[in-house]
């Protein structure tokens, strides 16, 4: 079976990268209209305010970015790069039984909008202000994340793991509960990273109907 993403190559020395997250990596400008836009929303925020939080002028900020929309356009193509990749990178890593890759991409969402939660928080409230130009394309990386679960859920379904009737609406519903973890989910609160992503796993798998043993 195969997840729709290509040829990923998965090297042994980078083996469970996928769940490392640092600090991040944004450009400054970039970390600095994330803030904004997390607190105030697209519409609430000026390209001044901007400016200041990244410690650059107007003119300074825009030799970067030309408009607020770049800036926007910016932070989403590079959330949905960082997501992909690491969807695309657990899948592989999993092997080819549906259910450790369902497990694994599951997992990966999950940890996403956890670690990544102004990022995809932004992601998904700020579709509505993305200029035409631009919306397809993001709305085709949404697509294709979803398309990997998508397949997954079919694959398991063929096998005999999962006895879901209805794929498509479980696979739609496991995506749309890791990504809502970003709305409540903090890192100091009184349940734990790991213990969130054991009881989610969990709840996904009840979802499509998994098969331990062959039983439901």
């Amino acid at each position: 079976m195969t997840s729709g993403t290509g040829d990923t190559d998965v090297r042994p020395e980078s083996l469970g990268q996928w769940r490392d997250y640092g600090e991040s990596t944004l450009p400054v400008p970039l970390a600095a209209a994330l803030a904004a836009f997390a607190e105030h929303g697209y519409h609430g925020t000026s390209v001044r305010e901007i400016a200041a939080r990244a410690n650059l002028s107007v003119p300074g900020l825009y030799h970067h970015y030309p408009s607020k929309q770049s800036l926007l356009q910016g932070l989403l193509e590079r959330t949905m790069t960082d997501l992909l990749h690491r969807s695309e990178v657990a899948i592989a890593e999993a092997g080819d039984r549906p259910v450790d890759q369902f497990d694994a991409v599951v997992e990966s969402l999950l940890r996403f909008h956890m670690y990544r939660r102004e990022q995809a928080f932004v992601g998904s409230t700020e579709i509505r202000s993305l200029d035409d130009g631009y919306k397809p394309t993001y709305i085709g990386h949404r697509d294709r994340q979803q398309h990997m679960v998508d397949e997954i859920v079919f694959a398991g379904v063929e096998a005999g793991d999962f006895a879901t009737p209805y794929p498509k609406d479980a696979a739609r519903a496991v995506a749309t509960m890791c990504v809502g973890v970003s709305t409540w989910f903090k890192l100091d609160g009184e349940l734990g990273a790991d213990e969130l992503i054991a009881r989610n796993l969990e709840l996904a798998r009840a979802l499509v109907g998994y098969r331990a043993d062959g039983a439901v």
